[in-house]
C-alpha cells in the first residue's frame, strides 16, 4: 500500500472575504465516517434524496435531501411538496450543536475559540453560551458530473451564518460577491472534512461549485462522489 502523500505546506484556515472563513480538516476521519453514516440514513425514502426541479423546467445536477424544513425553488415547506409529499425529516440536535460549534471555530465567537480548527465530533454538545439555533440542513450529493451554479442563500428570514461541511470528493468552491454572479470571486479547494462558514457582510454572497474532482475522496471513507451538508437558520 502506497503511503499517503504529505503536504509540502500544511493547509491553514483562511478568511476568504469579511465574514467568510475556510477551515481545512475540521472533521477528522472518524467523525467524517459518522456523518456519512447519518447522511445515508437521511437520504432514504420517504422524504429522501431527490432531483430538484426549477420553476423554468430545468433540473439541478446535484441531488438533495432536506432536514427540518424542506427547501424547494424558492421557498420552504414542512412537506416534500415537489417530491413524494411526505413530511420533512426532523432536524437532529447533533447537527444543531455542530452548527453552533462550527460558527465559533470559524468566526471566533465565544467558546468556539477554545479549539479553532480542531477536529471535532458531530456529537460534541459542550456549548457554553447561546448561539444560532440551526434548524435547516440541505444535503447535496454531487457525482462526477454535477455542478452548482452561482446563487445566494436568500430564502431564510434569519441572517445567521451559513455552515458548509464537505465529505468525499474534492471540489472547487467559487465564492463571489454580494452584487452579481460574476467577478470578483475566489476559488477555494474544499476537501473531505473541510468547513466553510459565511455570515455578516458575506452572508448573501453568490457562490457555487463549478467542478468536482472525481476519485479524490479519502479511500477509507467509502464514498464515491461528494456530499455537502449546509446548515442554516430559517428564522421561520
Amino acid at each position: 500500500m502506497e503511503p499517503e502523500p504529505i503536504e509540502l505546506f500544511p493547509r491553514e484556515r483562511k478568511q476568504i472575504a469579511p465574514g467568510a472563513v475556510h477551515v481545512p480538516d475540521w472533521l477528522d476521519a472518524a467523525h467524517q465516517r459518522e456523518l456519512l453514516r447519518a447522511c445515508r440514513e437521511w437520504a432514504r425514502p420517504p422524504a429522501g434524496l431527490r432531483t430538484v426541479r426549477t420553476p423554468g423546467g430545468g433540473t439541478m445536477t446535484a441531488r438533495q435531501v432536506c432536514l427540518g424544513w424542506h427547501w424547494y425553488p424558492y421557498a420552504y415547506a414542512r412537506t416534500v411538496v415537489d417530491g413524494d409529499g411526505s413530511p420533512v425529516k426532523p432536524f437532529p440536535d447533533r447537527l444543531r450543536e455542530l452548527g453552533r460549534r462550527a460558527v465559533r471555530d470559524a468566526l471566533g465567537e465565544g467558546a468556539g475559540q477554545e479549539r479553532p480548527g480542531a477536529p471535532v465530533s458531530p456529537y460534541d454538545t459542550n456549548i457554553a453560551e447561546p448561539a444560532p439555533a440551526y434548524d435547516i440542513a440541505l444535503i447535496n450529493f454531487y457525482d462526477a458530473d454535477a455542478r452548482m451554479g452561482m446563487h445566494r442563500d436568500s430564502d431564510e428570514k434569519s441572517d445567521a451564518p451559513v455552515v458548509s461541511l464537505s465529505l468525499g470528493d474534492t471540489c472547487v468552491f467559487r465564492f463571489g460577491n454580494t452584487e452579481s454572479r460574476g467577478r470578483p470571486y475566489t476559488d477555494v479547494e474544499l476537501r473531505s472534512g473541510d468547513l466553510f462558514v459565511f455570515g455578516g457582510p458575506s452572508r448573501l454572497a453568490y457562490h457555487g461549485v463549478p467542478k468536482v474532482q472525481p476519485g479524490t475522496a479519502p479511500p477509507e471513507l467509502g464514498l464515491t462522489g461528494r456530499l455537502n451538508i449546509t446548515l442554516r437558520v430559517s428564522g421561520l
